[in-house]
Formats: structure tokens, C-alpha cells, sequence
């Protein structure tokens, strides 16, 4: 795991968002793994400016994203794959076959989920997985007690995360439903790289958890740990609970790797 301390939330989004243009350029027919949340819509309307400045081209690639709810139509403006269309696939040259998004709405759930696995071993695995951090600290929607190992599937939300997310569905908690459908911890460990992207004073507990903390199922981001080529990304605010601060400010400075990042 590589840390990156950025000044504040505008620069770390910017960054998060020139590491996927990068990928992108580099391998044109990349697999991404694909976020939502408010955090991330800076990242994508960065991306988007990228594609109509400096033409960044996504015709060749394809997407799959993390979660979804459970029984939310794809057409209803709380759904991810609205979110996806709103904030970037309407908005740069991805072809919308080519974009994938867990179906909340199948009558066989476990069925789709399985089916989702399949689709994402058939296109090699995803190259670039863009991650969020809840303040839970899950990752997708792997709420407390999600195994390390565990696959795309239905999970029951945790209630902090409902509340969290009432603000989607006109703050009416009653609206927000109880289960999602989710990429698993250990899916999401099979890309070849992470790159996370966590932001404000409010995350800065479970920051210094899944840097710092145990390996442990009761905070799902802690997984990150094993994996061999994931990138942390943050402002100050998110920082301010690290105890290795001194170590990372190190490794900013002399990692050659961060500092190609940072140049």
C-alpha cells in the first residue's frame, strides 16, 4: 500500500482522476472498476473534461461497477447506473454495452450475481479498480463482517450507511432500501490495481484503520492491505488521525513511485 497526502480535496480528486486517465492512455482497452458516491463526481467530471479537451478516448474500454440497490429500477434517478449515466457514460465515448452495473432488479438475484463473477472473469479481470471508503469503513457495499474472500452478492446495509446515503432519496430514510448487490471483498482484491480515493475530516478515523489498523472482517477496507499495488489517496483533513504520518511524509518524498505521481 502507497499513500499520497494531498493538500486538499481538489488536488487529491485530481490526482485520483489523472491516475485513471494515465491507465487509460497507457492500455486502451483497460477494464475499470467503477465507484459512485459524492466523492467521486469531481473525479468523473475531471475525466470527462479529459475526454473533451485532450481527447481522452474510452471507446475501447469496458466498466464494471461495484454495487447497486436492491430493487431499484435503472431508470429511477436514485440507481447507479443513473449515477453512471448522469456523471460520466452520457458524457464521454464509452459504449453503453460495454458498461456493466449489478442489476438490483433481477428475480434471481444470486443467479445475476453469479453471472456478474462470470462477466468479469470473461473480460480478464478489471486492470483498475477506483474505490470510495465509507465511514464504516466498508468498500462497494461489504458492510461489517464481509469475508475477505467473499464474491459479488446480496448484502443487508448497515444502518449508519443507510443514513448516510437518505440524502439520494430526498432524505427520507424509509426510502432507502435494506439490501444491495455487491462486488466482494476478495473480487474486489483480484484487480490488478486500486487506487482509493477518501476525503474530509469524517473519514479520518477509518483512514487511519485501513492504513494503520488490523486486518479485521469488521472493517472491510483493512483487506486493502494485502493487495500489492494499491494507491491511497487523500486530503489533509482525512490524514489528521495517522500515527505514521512522519513515515508516510517520508516515502512521499523519496518513494520513486509517488514521486512520479507528484511531479
Amino acid at each position: 500500500m502507497k499513500i499520497v497526502i494531498c493538500p486538499n480535496v481538489e488536488q487529491a480528486t485530481l490526482l485520483a482522476a489523472r491516475v485513471m486517465e494515465d491507465a487509460l492512455r497507457q492500455t486502451p482497452d483497460i477494464t475499470l472498476g467503477l465507484a459512485t458516491g459524492r466523492t467521486m463526481e469531481k473525479v468523473y467530471a475531471a475525466l470527462v473534461q479529459a475526454h473533451r479537451d485532450r481527447g481522452l478516448d474510452f471507446s475501447h474500454c469496458q466498466s464494471f461497477n461495484l454495487d447497486e440497490y436492491v430493487g431499484i429500477s435503472p431508470s429511477s434517478t436514485q440507481s447507479y447506473r443513473a449515477y453512471m449515466h448522469t456523471h460520466l457514460f452520457s458524457r464521454v465515448n464509452i459504449a453503453l454495452s460495454a458498461t456493466h452495473v449489478p442489476d438490483g432488479m433481477a428475480t434471481d438475484l444470486a443467479a445475476r450475481c453469479a453471472g456478474y463473477e462470470k462477466a468479469l472473469h470473461a473480460c480478464g479481470g478489471v486492470g483498475l479498480q477506483l474505490l470510495g471508503l465509507g465511514e464504516n469503513g466498508h468498500i462497494g457495499f461489504n458492510e461489517p463482517f464481509s469475508a475477505f474472500t467473499s464474491r459479488t452478492r446480496v448484502v443487508t446495509l448497515d444502518p449508519a450507511t443507510r443514513e448516510q446515503n437518505r440524502s439520494m432519496f430526498d432524505d427520507d430514510l424509509a426510502q432507502v432500501p435494506y439490501h444491495a448487490v455487491t462486488m466482494g471483498v476478495g473480487t474486489i482484491l483480484d484487480a490488478r490495481r486500486i487506487v482509493v480515493l477518501a476525503t474530509g475530516a469524517a473519514k479520518a478515523r477509518v483512514v487511519a484503520d485501513m492504513i494503520e489498523g488490523p486486518l479485521t472482517a469488521s472493517i472491510s477496507a483493512t483487506a486493502l492491505q494485502m493487495h500489492a499495488n494499491c494507491l491511497v489517496i487523500t486530503d489533509e483533513a482525512a490524514a489528521t488521525a495517522l500515527t505514521r504520518r512522519a513515515f508516510i511524509d517520508h516515502l512521499m518524498q523519496h518513494d520513486a513511485e509517488l514521486q512520479g505521481l507528484l511531479s
